[in-house]
Formats: C-alpha cells, sequence, structure tokens
C-alpha cells in the first residue's frame, strides 16, 4: 500500500460552508490541497497547492493547525493518505476561482448530513473535528 503526505485547506465561510473541490476524472469531493514535494513542509506545500488549484494568495500566517489524519485515499486505490489539515480564513478581497486539474468546486453546509461522494479523509476526520 502507498502513503502519500499530503496537506489540505479548510476555508469555512460565516454561513458554516466548507470548500470542497472536485478534482478532473474524479468523483469523490476532497479538500483543496495536494502532495508535498520532496522538500516542502506542510505549510509550503498548502500555499503552493492552493495558489494552482484556488488562483489565491495565502500567508503562511493565516493557516491554522487543525489536526493530521490518516485515511484510505479517495482516487487513488491501494493508497493512504497522511494528512495535515489547516483552518485557512479567505483573504479579503480574494475569491477562489478553480484551476490546474479542479474541475469543480461548492460550498458543503456543515449541519447537513454528509453526501456519500465525500472523500473518507473529509467525512471520517475533517468534518467531525470542525464540527466538535
Amino acid at each position: 500500500m502507498h502513503n502519500l503526505k499530503i496537506a489540505t485547506a479548510c476555508f469555512v465561510n460565516p454561513r458554516q460552508e466548507l470548500l470542497v473541490v472536485r478534482k478532473k476524472n474524479t468523483s469523490a469531493w476532497m479538500l483543496p490541497g495536494g502532495k508535498l514535494d520532496a522538500d516542502e513542509t506542510p505549510a509550503k506545500a498548502l500555499i503552493r497547492e492552493i495558489r494552482e488549484e484556488l488562483q489565491l494568495e495565502i500567508a503562511e500566517s493565516l493557516l491554522k493547525p487543525l489536526g493530521v489524519f490518516d485515511a484510505v485515499a479517495a482516487n487513488e486505490a491501494d493508497t493512504t493518505v497522511h494528512a495535515h489539515a489547516f483552518l485557512i480564513q479567505l483573504p479579503q478581497g480574494q475569491s477562489p476561482s478553480h484551476a490546474a486539474e479542479i474541475a469543480e468546486m461548492k460550498w458543503l453546509p456543515l449541519s447537513q448530513p454528509v453526501p456519500m461522494d465525500v472523500a473518507p479523509l473529509l467525512r471520517n476526520f475533517i468534518i467531525p473535528a470542525l464540527q466538535s
């Protein structure tokens, strides 16, 4: 089994909705973010991924650690993820715009039941952590 080290972003808006994305040629909704390059810290990787995927410029000082979680990967067979999750507020004057490998994005209400097409990391760890 492969293990991927990733960093993920939890953008929660004032209506208590979480920003989720779906990558091209996949069906599972997940958090923005991605794999760490060999020499990157989770924070540096996340800043790079957010710039590529959502066209947002994030300062490292805006990242608030939520936790580190291990889960089955949503879109890669025989793979687990070791995820560093961060809470981030949208920078003033910036709005996310999907780019790179992101096919679409939406705001997921945290007060409603979790849809079946949400990635295991999000369903089993991130959403419960956000709701606690």
